[in-house]
């Protein structure tokens, strides 16, 4: 017999969105896996042609931003399940982002 067992971040934290938000501190830094709806999706691609996606996370109380490279597997209105690590603060060269999961691993349906 074949076991799967779901891959998430070693030590990973499930939490979800609302939880994240009302104590930043505490996640940050942290590998969390969060579920939610995703609303407010964007796929792009960078000046040096990586492609990355961004998308708010609810779980119908408060979104969390999502950042991924690739493209994307979710739209608008799916579920998403989202393997990450979890930054209240994060610059990337002259931009800073707040309260953003970096995701390992974004699956939707």
């Amino acid at each position: 017999m074949l076991l799967l067992a779901a891959i998430r971040p070693a030590g990973a934290v499930e939490v979800s969105p609302s939880e994240i938000l009302a104590a930043p501190d505490r996640f940050d830094g942290q590998a969390v896996t969060l579920q939610g709806l995703v609303i407010n999706h964007r796929a792009r691609v960078s000046r040096r042609g990586n492609a990355y996606y961004t998308f708010d996370l609810t779980d119908g109380r408060r979104p969390v931003r999502v950042f991924s490279f690739g493209d994307s597997p979710c739209k608008d209105g799916m579920t998403a399940r989202v393997d990450g690590t979890f930054e209240k603060l994060k610059r990337q060269a002259q931009h800073a982002f707040h309260n953003e999961v970096t995701a390992a691993r974004v699956t939707c349906r």
